[in-house]
């Protein structure tokens, strides 16, 4: 909060030096104080308005002011309660009062209600230096010492042989179906609750992919689902050619039942660990589980590079490949040769050492997240009808979003509604994935329930709402978050 400069008066200042107060100060109000410095009342330049209007000269005093009960707080009180004070009152501002009754602060709506998104980059002391080495040595353009080194530097931290740093998440994802010959007439297996970028380069391969849904347990690729999709592949000859398995908010999906499925009948996984960088299963990082793993460091990922992605394995000389092919696929020569189709997907020097600065920092940001979702669990798993995404026995998810499912059978609230509550707020919430299989471009694709008649995709879709879950989220701006739910939910709770 502010200092209270130029904002306090008494009823012998003049309008003419109360004017002149209130251009100087920030607030744009006045504190009228009684002698004893407690707080009569706030002076608004509408207030002194009136006063000119009702024939009180400039060099007249605030004594003709109506007394006016100030609205006013504790020094305690939480922004999102003073929020709804301000809402209540019509006013843009509210003193805080402190010991003996005196003024300690001013609340401001500007100050308080900035917008709180729902996950912003966060930007550490590291990355500043790399960028500045690339500048310093002219390395701006497409790949450099940064490049090389995130990939290494990757491969580490996650513990696995070999990276290849590309300018998109679904790039990698692309190219790793490339690698795995999927090609015009191919089935490819996917996630149905994920982000389009996860199925999308399946349709640029020209195949055709069939949806798996998710199981409750881990909001992930149902392994239940997947079992009866493959029986059902090899009773009509049409086996898929690969599964891409997407793990969902940070959670990895059970990946050893699913590994062990694929694996008889040899169909290789793409893991898209998109959302799920500095997650565990069984102690192995997330993204290393499969064959080849994804991950993506666009700006609302846990760590980023503004744009860009990575695809991993430890088989070397396929990600060699995946060099090669995200770089337009450039034969060796002295000449510009070119015998396959290649693509311009390879990282920037530049966002490389972003990169590198955020990954020095990913455990934190992995903590900072889990802290979050913890303060969200805390203040709102007593609202009747509202649950939070488990987390699987068999790992350390990330939680890179907060997410709450909303059961309308025991709350009158909708997603509708709570969203609209957020948004008045200036606060950013959202539906979660609408599953693969309902949107309209791939209207008609194969899908695979959890069980016949329940779709748990559907389910979460309908259900579930993804929270502000920035690793540079305040306390405070939390806290306005979790207020304003309380709000809304409890007020519309239904008789148990």
């Amino acid at each position: 909060m502010n200092k209270l400069e130029n904002t306090c008066v008494s009823y012998d200042t003049t309008l003419r030096n109360a004017l002149a107060l209130l251009d100087k100060n920030e607030f744009k109000i006045l504190l009228l104080l009684a002698p004893d410095g407690k707080l009569e009342r706030t002076v608004t330049d509408g207030d002194i308005r009136r006063l000119l209007l009702s024939g009180t000269d400039l060099d007249g005093s605030l004594l003709s002011l109506p007394e006016s009960e100030p609205i006013v707080v504790s020094i305690d009180e939480s922004e999102s309660r003073v929020l709804n004070l301000m809402d209540t009152h019509q006013v843009n501002h509210i003193p805080v009062i402190g010991a003996g009754e005196i003024v300690e602060d001013i609340y401001l709506r500007s100050n308080i209600q900035t917008r709180i998104q729902l996950s912003i980059p966060h930007m550490g002391s590291f990355e500043r230096q790399y960028v500045e080495e690339a500048f310093d040595t002219n390395w701006i353009a497409p790949l450099g010492p940064n490049v090389d080194a995130f990939e290494v530097e990757l491969a580490a931290e996650v513990g696995i042989g070999h990276a290849a740093a590309v300018n998109s998440g679904t790039a990698a994802i692309h190219l790793a179906l490339v690698l795995l010959d999927v090609k015009q007439g191919d089935i490819v297996f996917c996630s149905s609750y994920t982000f389009a970028a996860s199925a999308n380069p399946i349709l640029y391969q020209g195949a055709t992919p069939v949806f798996i849904d998710a199981d409750l347990e881990t909001w992930n690729m149902s392994p239940q689902a997947l079992e009866r999709a493959l029986l059902n592949a090899e009773s009509t000859g049409q086996l898929p050619k690969a599964v891409i398995v997407v793990n969902i908010y940070g959670q990895s999906a059970d990946m050893d039942v699913i590994l062990d499925l694929c694996d008889r009948y040899e169909i290789p996984v793409i893991e898209d660990a998109a959302e799920s960088l500095g997650a565990t299963y069984k102690g192995k990082a997330s993204g290393t589980l499969a064959h080849i793993g994804i991950y993506s460091f666009n700006g609302n990922k846990i760590i980023t590079t503004s744009g860009g992605g990575m695809l991993v394995s430890n088989d070397g000389e396929l990600v060699e490949k995946a060099r090669f092919l995200a770089t337009q696929a450039r034969d060796n020569a002295p000449y510009y040769l070119h015998t396959q189709l290649g693509y311009n997907y390879r990282m920037s020097n530049v966002l490389a050492g972003i990169g590198r600065g955020q990954l020095r920092v990913l455990h934190e940001r992995v903590n900072q997240r889990r802290t979050i979702f913890s303060r969200y669990e805390k203040g709102l798993s007593d609202i009747p009808g509202l649950s939070f995404m488990p987390e699987a026995s068999y790992g350390r998810g990330n939680r890179w979003l907060s997410c709450c499912l909303l059961d309308s059978n025991r709350n009158n609230s909708t997603l509708d509604s709570l969203l609209s509550k957020l948004a008045q707020k200036s606060i950013e919430a959202r539906y979660s994935w609408r599953p693969m299989h309902r949107q309209p471009i791939y209207n008609g694709a194969k899908y695979f329930e959890h069980e016949e008649g329940n779709s748990v995709s559907d389910l979460l879709f309908n259900n579930v709402l993804c929270l502000p879950s920035a690793s540079s989220m305040t306390e405070q701006e939390q806290e306005r978050v979790i207020e304003t739910i309380r709000i809304e939910l409890l007020e519309n709770k239904r008789d148990e």
